[in-house]
């Protein structure tokens, strides 16, 4: 039976390989049958479906900012804010170590890192940078294969009506250079249900076997899809669900090994179900987005939305409908939660996407200034019964971006000066200069796009150093790589089966209760007791355990009480050490001696810096007029010197902002910074420490007014310019 519907598939398998995409006219029904509920009423219909008929328990969705996850950019999928179960690193005092049966709808952001849809967003009629994921989970074994599929199954044919016919499904086909058999068990499931074996297909490993990442939890998927066509002729197949059947651990070495335990992850696209049941060939047809088509209509008196693409949307006016929807979504939700438009890592990726929005809006929309902002309360009204946050924090959303709207126009404004500039001194069949439209660009002082410099300079039939830009950008990459801190040792890490193991044996969790025994000092700091603790197990550093190890060699220990803090929620682990019981009377005298030496020491380093930083002070100020800006070098030997310079500079000019930069051995430059009170709120301290250490290839951290940061650059005065055109720009 296997053979023959294997043979059955292969017409269809570029089908399943390749949900097409909705195209033609989207605004064509395909079914005659009335429209169904809201999304609103979908959502909740799959919400009180898990609760009510099968006991799961609803939880919020996680933010869309991971939680010390350094790997993801943003939070892309439900099962996310799960991992430390599927991991078996969860606290077994957390409350989530309880979950047996969970269900939700996820906020997820696809845009930069390894998932990023963002330059399809607009080109077709399915991409989004921000959806919702709605899923159910078992962990444990609370249910596996059967329940997960007959649930499924029941809500998709008996609440949301959905007829049998056009749904299809596949399942694990087995991989023989892996040892992996087929999946005939799901396969079995859903005969059993009544699905028609000519809509039972198998498929390979890339299609239907789900893995975390190069190594961790894993195992086969079964998905379900919707025929476009129904009965009308050829199937056109999209991707509804997807049930991960978690069974497996990847070992580095490529090798599977079973789970102590099993668990079940699902995941449905909501704008593509509410596109499904409500009868349209695309996800911007829906109540999801209608409404912000709508206004963005009567915002910018621009014809009606028709869901072209491609070469029959003249002039793109449809495509910018699309970017401006979608990307408005994803602006509102990101600030919500708190990922705001910003200079490194998820926040460039949001200010790449803001860029976007206002380039549609203003290039191919020709909305009025603010218009971005204004569309924020049709998103809140559209989302805001099922992610109140998004209501809590609307006001702060719609200053943000209307700010950076309007600094961006600002710098378009400033762009088109320079570009015509830059072409009066050019002969008729020169290219224009790479270094200038770098300097326009993401990468340099303005910010704009390289696409929009493009476009600007095609709109005025100039063509640009296509070669020399490539160079610069290369050249940048190198830098950037060389400049890339090492990666940091991580400690030792129980793995899943290591873990599984302790629980087998009975082996309680480790009591951390005493971490919470701590005093404040008068200044400032915290501190800690001492915790005597018994010694469990010994592990090697490949994660081995074992029962003894030799001097000098590097080990892992299990202890039964620590009062050191884990890493977690993205807060570094405590750094301490271990004394044997007898010998504590040495450590505590010694303790107190240094003390003692160490408060000496601090007052007279205090004292030296202070009186440092004045005379560089007066350096600084006899050099500069008074002004609304001082960036310049100093030499110091610490990043506190520097510091205390800024402040006092800041002190005797308070209307001045100043940034300084130390050059230090090897290249490496300290950087510190503080905006004048009264500046636009836009001008940020960290923000500009940000822009100028990110060019030296290093990282920034502070507040509003007051930042720091390290880089490393032998081309000072690059980073000077970088200071003053970021500072100007903002002021």
């Amino acid at each position: 039976m296997a053979a023959s519907m294997a043979a059955a598939a292969r017409p269809l398998r570029r089908a399943f390989r390749r949900s097409p995409l909705w195209r033609g006219l989207s605004r064509r029904p395909f079914s005659s049958e009335p429209p169904p509920a809201s999304a609103t009423a979908v959502r909740d219909a799959f919400l009180s479906f898990f609760r009510d008929r099968h006991g799961h328990r609803l939880v919020p969705s996680a933010s869309v900012r991971p939680r010390g996850d350094p790997s993801l950019l943003f939070v892309n999928a439900g099962m996310n804010q799960f991992k430390p179960i599927f991991l078996g690193t969860v606290d077994p005092r957390s409350e989530m170590a309880g979950f047996r049966r969970v269900a939700n709808s996820q906020k997820c952001v696809r845009a930069g890192g390894r998932h990023n849809d963002l330059e399809d967003v607009g080109r077709d009629l399915s991409h989004h940078t921000f959806f919702e994921m709605l899923g159910n989970w078992a962990f444990g074994g609370e249910y596996f294969k059967e329940e997960a599929c007959r649930m499924a199954w029941e809500l998709l044919t008996q609440v949301y009506g959905i007829p049998e016919d056009r749904l299809w499904v596949s399942y694990f086909g087995g991989d023989p250079k892996a040892g992996l058999d087929p999946d005939l068990e799901s396969r079995d499931i859903w005969l059993s249900l009544g699905v028609c074996a000519s809509h039972v297909l198998s498929f390979g490993p890339q299609e239907n076997f789900w893995e975390m990442g190069n190594t961790g939890p894993c195992g086969p998927c079964t998905e379900i899809h919707y025929d476009l066509a129904g009965r009308g002729g050829a199937p056109q197949l999209v991707e509804l669900w997807n049930l991960v059947f978690i069974q497996h651990n990847r070992e580095a070495d490529g090798n599977l090994q079973p789970l102590p335990q099993r668990h079940v992850d699902t995941g449905m696209g909501l704008e593509r179900l509410v596109a499904v049941l409500q009868g349209t060939r695309s996800t911007y047809d829906t109540d999801l987005f209608s409404p912000l088509l709508d206004a963005i209509q009567q915002g910018c008196g621009v014809p009606p939305y028709l869901g072209r693409v491609g070469a029959a949307d003249e002039g793109r006016t449809d495509m910018a409908y699309r970017v401006v929807a979608d990307h408005i979504r994803t602006l509102s939700v990101c600030i919500a939660d708190g990922v705001c438009p910003g200079m490194s890592g998820a926040p460039l990726v949001l200010r790449r996407i803001l860029r976007r929005a206002v380039r549609f809006s203003t290039e191919v929309l020709r909305a009025p200034p603010g218009f971005l902002g204004s569309l924020v309360p049709v998103v809140v009204e559209t989302l805001g019964d099922a992610y109140p946050e998004l209501r809590k924090h609307s006001a702060q959303i719609v200053n943000l971006v209307s700010e950076d709207e309007a600094a961006f126009l600002a710098s378009l404004q400033r762009g088109r000066h320079i570009i015509d500039q830059t072409l009066r001194r050019l002969g008729p069949s020169d290219l224009f200069p790479a270094e200038v439209a770098w300097s326009l660009s993401l990468s340099g002082n303005l910010g704009l796009p390289l696409d929009l410099v493009e476009l600007m300079l095609e709109e005025k039939g100039v063509r640009l150093d296509s070669a020399g830009l490539a160079r610069l950008a290369q050249e940048e990459a190198q830098h950037r790589s060389r400049q890339a801190e090492p990666a940091q040792e991580r400690g030792l890490q129980l793995n899943v089966h290591a873990l599984g193991e302790l629980q087998r044996r009975g082996v309680p969790p480790t009591d951390d209760s005493p971490k919470y025994n701590y005093s404040l000092r008068p200044s400032g700091g915290y501190e800690f007791g001492t915790c005597e603790a018994q010694v469990l197990q010994l592990y090697t550093e490949d994660g081995t355990a074992v029962a003894s190890v030799g001097k000098g060699q590097r080990c892992g220990l299990l202890l039964d009480k620590t009062n050191f803090y884990a890493e977690q929620g993205g807060q570094a682990s405590d750094r301490g050490y271990l004394v044997r019981v007898g010998q504590e009377w040495q450590r505590r005298e010694l303790q107190a001696t240094l003390k003692v030496l160490q408060r000496r020491a601090n007052t007279a380093i205090r004292k030296l810096e202070t009186g440092q930083a004045a005379q560089k002070t007066q350096e600084l100020l006899r050099r500069h007029s008074e002004g609304p800006l001082i960036v310049d070098t100093v030499s110091t030997e610490s990043l506190s010197v520097l510091v205390k310079v800024v402040r006092q500079l800041c002190e005797r000019a308070p209307r001045t902002s100043v940034l300084l930069l130390s050059p230090q051995p090897l290249g490496h430059v300290l950087c510190a910074c503080q905006v004048a009170q009264g500046t636009t709120p836009a001008f940020t301290a960290e923000a500009w420490a940000l822009a100028v250490c990110s060019h030296m290839g290093g990282k920034a951290w502070g507040s509003q007014v007051v930042a720091q940061g390290t880089g490393t650059t032998a081309d000072l005065e690059a980073a000077l310019r970088t200071a003053r055109a970021y500072a100007l720009n903002q002021l």
